[in-house]
């Protein structure tokens, strides 16, 4: 059973950048569809992003052409690089895994959470 732990939040102003990382263990990420969700206030949990054990990658609309979703097999560690990031972007992130087949983007598709970093855009 794989253990997922976050780490790379922070605050950062609209325009800025950061890279969120996924550390994994008791199993191999790359055995796995690795993804990103997050939660704003308020809100479900909705995908941002997800690289398969082939590592073909996919993307929420919103998201597309600033966020960049990328594993190391030697670190056992998936990433999220975001750039220009905007308020709308605020949310706690979260790292997941799923054994499933056909590239999952629902919440339900994952058994694997980490616990959650925040990421907070200010204006």
């Amino acid at each position: 059973q794989v253990q997922l732990v976050e780490s790379g939040g922070g605050l950062v102003q609209a325009g800025g950048s950061l890279r969120l990382s996924c550390a994994a263990s008791g199993g191999t990420l790359s055995g796995y569809t690795m993804a990103w969700f997050r939660q704003a206030p308020g809100k479900e949990r909705e995908f941002v992003a997800r690289i398969r054990r082939s590592g073909t990658t996919y993307y929420a609309d919103s998201v597309k052409g600033r966020f960049t979703i990328s594993r190391d097999n030697a670190k056992n560690t998936g990433y999220l690089q975001m750039i220009s990031l905007k308020p709308e972007d605020t949310a706690v992130y979260y790292c997941a895994a799923s054994a499933r087949s056909g590239g999952p983007t629902e919440v339900y598709e994952y058994s694997y959470w980490g616990q959650g970093t925040q990421v907070t855009v200010s204006s």
